[in-house]
């Protein structure tokens, strides 16, 4: 909730103590939930699509991009699991934004869906949909990318052993490190969409060219930016440890490629000798 506030109205909340104490004293402890439910089932439908889709379409580009960098598969899987991630969450986002920022405006879901549909139709459903692309698309590419990365890093650097050599604790351990790297970079990477997001769904701008002229070009990158790693970094590595967490009791590897095994790089090193 104070998330929301900073961004669209920097002025009357110049830090995050202070937006939270005046929304306290203003509304009361019931602003702190408000909108929970947009963003529960909103999260909950790009979460499963966004995680679900990016190892189906990884699969795929592996098959197809064989002689490719891997970085070239991350980025394409991605990207393409974040455009259908975003269209099924932007709704739900339109009106946890508006509830939010708008107290008045609706108590949830099932009031705020019909009245931003009568009122602006499919078009104020989806009026944040390029921004919000605009936030999610580098922060998937950057997130999936480097967490993909820190994996491997950790496996063949740190731990130094093959990943089906781990306890579950040591493979979730690595999860959750290399998910709390990706969710704090890619925070940093989309905050200037994040920002844009918020202002278009309260109208207080009316176009892209607008919001970013109203925020100012600095603020668009430093506005809310602490909060936002503060927040994002341990939900990307809690979403991250209940999808492993899943994959490992479904008897499925953990999430993460490696691009050698250990054993590969020890023996290299020895011939080398």
């Amino acid at each position: 909730m104070e998330f929301v506030q900073l961004e669209v109205h920097p002025i009357k909340y110049s830090s995050i103590s202070t937006c939270f104490t005046t929304l306290l004293r203003e509304q009361g402890p019931s602003a702190f939930w408000r909108g929970w439910a947009g963003k529960f089932f909103g999260y909950g439908v790009q979460g499963a699509c966004r995680f679900g889709l990016y190892e189906y379409f990884k699969k795929v580009y592996s098959n197809l991009l064989v002689d490719q960098n891997k970085s070239v598969v991350f980025f394409a899987s991605s990207a393409s699991a974040e455009v259908i991630a975003n269209v099924a969450l932007c709704p739900f986002e339109a009106i946890k934004v508006r509830v939010q920022a708008q107290p008045h405006f609706a108590k949830g879901l099932t009031d705020g869906f019909p009245r931003i549909y009568a009122s602006e139709g499919i078009h104020g459903l989806y009026r944040g949909l390029i921004p919000l692309l605009g936030r999610n698309l580098p922060f998937s590419i950057v997130m999936f990318s480097t967490f993909e990365h820190t994996v491997n890093f950790l496996y063949r650097n740190i731990i130094q052993k093959r990943k089906e050599e781990c306890s579950r604790a040591q493979q979730l351990g690595v999860t959750c490190f290399a998910g709390y790297a990706a969710g704090s970079i890619g925070s940093i990477i989309s905050n200037p969409a994040d920002n844009i997001v918020a202002s278009l769904n309260n109208k207080k701008a009316s176009s892209l060219k607008l919001a970013v002229k109203k925020i100012g070009f600095l603020n668009l990158f430093t506005r809310s930016l602490p909060i936002r790693i503060m927040l994002v970094g341990p939900v990307v590595t809690l979403q991250w440890l209940f999808y492993d967490t899943i994959k490992i009791f479904s008897g499925l590897p953990t999430s993460g490629h490696v691009t050698k095994d250990i054993e590969e790089d020890k023996m290299a090193e020895s011939h080398s000798r």
